[in-house]
């Protein structure tokens, strides 16, 4: 009965509250911290995102490879044909001399070596955007269009029925790279029409509009917003035939010459080559389209305009005939062909770098 009343004796704890009180707890019931308690360590840790490895991992992916190489491939090329583009604009507009050589000595003379370069900054300003928003439309179109193809093939082709009769729908005929090709050169020109605007004007008449700032703000006084997109419809009809047909040229001799010479891939020398043919043939094709919408944007600056884009063309053919459609075309083929073949091979060289990492996943 002793052990059995020691068993059930309970002991007891003496607390103090902080008003210095005592209270009696049962031991089982004491919060006090205990040695071991007090060696127990907890540990919060703030653990904040890795803002770095989500930028690499974002910059990593397919389509923002392929927009940072058009904005980096496009820059390096504007940086070392500047001079060129001045040139090919004057002639193409009707300012200065008709020969190459005599134009560039003009343009030394009245503005010195930095007239060579002039409008470069706005002129950068466009291309790292445009060929980006062109380069990444064209990738991801294309890959749209193969792939809608290829589902439509195995799926089946969608088909519209109206009564008895029955409408089936394909895109068998349609090229994937044609189509992508137009919608590069419409994305392009929609995002960066008012930069290429400012260009024209900061090239052809620099007293007029002798900086960015000052040409921005005169033409928005003469023209409000719509003075920014001044001739986007003969730009955009310009537009179609030329990227429909540099982009086409360029995948199709790439795919050829691939398939002719057993290879997987072009060397730098041959994208550059194939690039220059491709713009050749293309700038051949749209020229007198592009010299009715440089007509049709700078005109205002001689104080005739001619309403449309067929207006422009018969006013050209009426005054200096036929060639007159080709006026520039030497000083614009010695532009465009390496500007295209630089172009793509710096884009090339550029999406091998950022995507080194996703190349086996891309084949």
């Amino acid at each position: 009965m002793a052990a059995e009343s020691q068993s059930q004796k309970k002991s007891y704890c003496i607390v103090g509250d902080v008003y210095r009180g005592v209270m009696i707890v049962p031991k089982e019931l004491d919060l006090s911290p205990t040695k071991d308690l007090m060696h127990h360590q907890i540990n919060l840790q703030l653990k904040f995102p890795d803002v770095g490895r989500a930028f690499t991992n974002f910059t990593r992916t397919r389509e923002v490879g392929e927009f940072l190489s058009g904005a980096l491939a496009g820059a390096m090329t504007k940086a070392v044909l500047a001079p060129l583009e001045t040139i090919r604009t004057r002639m193409v507009v009707g300012v200065g001399s008709k020969n190459i050589g005599t134009s560039f000595i003009q343009v030394i003379e009245q503005q010195g070596w930095k007239g060579l370069w002039a409008g470069n900054t706005i002129n950068m300003l466009r291309i790292i955007p445009t060929q980006a928003i062109e380069l990444a439309t064209f990738e991801c179109v294309k890959r749209a269009m193969n792939s809608a193809q290829e589902k439509w093939i195995n799926t089946g082709n969608p088909k519209l029925q109206i009564g008895n009769a029955s409408m089936s729908f394909s895109l068998s005929w349609l090229s994937p790279v044609a189509v992508a090709g137009a919608a590069a050169g419409v994305a392009g020109t929609l995002a960066c029409h008012p930069l290429e605007v400012l260009k024209d004007r900061l090239t052809v008449n620099p007293e007029v509009y002798p900086s960015l700032c000052i040409a921005v703000h005169k033409i928005y006084k003469e023209g409000g917003i719509g003075g920014l997109y001044a001739g986007l419809g003969p730009t955009i009809i310009g537009m179609l035939p030329y990227s429909t047909c540099y982009y086409f040229m360029y995948e199709t001799m790439k795919k050829s010459y691939c398939q002719a010479q057993k290879k997987k891939s072009l060397s730098r020398a041959e994208m550059l080559l194939i690039g220059a043919f491709s713009g050749l043939t293309a700038s051949t094709i749209s020229y007198p389209l592009e010299v009715a919408r440089k007509r049709l944007m700078v005109g205002a600056l001689h104080g005739k305009c001619p309403p449309h884009m067929v207006a422009a063309l018969s006013e050209v053919i009426r005054d200096e005939g036929l060639l007159g459609l080709y006026r520039g075309w030497g000083a614009s083929c010695l532009k465009v062909m390496p500007s295209s073949g630089i172009t793509w091979m710096f884009y090339e060289a550029w999406k091998d770098i950022l995507l080194a990492d996703r190349r086996h996943v891309l084949q």
